[in-house]
């Protein structure tokens, strides 16, 4: 994680309760245009080997939030208000990388297109999340 995505509190502390940490997500890069992450097919399977399609809206919704969350800056929070997504193609092992960039960035809404590829690069998914954003709540703190 980037220094100014840490001051922030962009992403909390991986613990046991967090869903990424879960879930085996890694944000391998940062950038104000560009969020990178991958996460493992393994235990993110539903009954037919596949990887699931929630993990995959848990890995979209992750990168667009955090995406979002960094360019409201550290007065402001980001809120999902939408997500969709499409499957394109299974993926039954290995690791997905997830790479989210902005469509829109205004002042209360930001939108991102993330897509999800296997290890051949082959387009699993694409998902759009749309985040509200908002003033941090009087005595919140920015690390919340």
């Amino acid at each position: 994680m980037s220094d100014t995505a840490a001051q922030h509190g962009y992403l909390a502390e991986a613990t046991d309760e967090q869903l990424t940490s879960r879930m085996g997500i890694e944000i391998t890069e940062w950038d104000a245009d560009r969020l990178v992450a991958t996460m493992p097919v393994a235990g993110n399977r539903q009954p037919y080997g596949l990887l699931h399609g929630g993990a995959n809206a848990v890995l979209a919704e992750t990168l667009g939030s955090i995406a979002a969350a960094m360019y409201a800056g550290a007065d402001r929070i980001a809120v999902g208000i939408e997500l969709s997504c499409t499957h394109h193609r299974a993926a039954r092992e290995g690791v997905v990388t997830g790479v989210a960039v902005p469509l829109h960035r205004g002042r209360s809404t930001a939108s991102y297109e993330i897509v999800i590829t296997d290890e051949s690069e082959r387009r699993t998914c694409t998902a759009r999340l749309t985040c509200m954003l908002r003033d941090r709540p009087p005595g919140e703190p920015a690390s919340a």
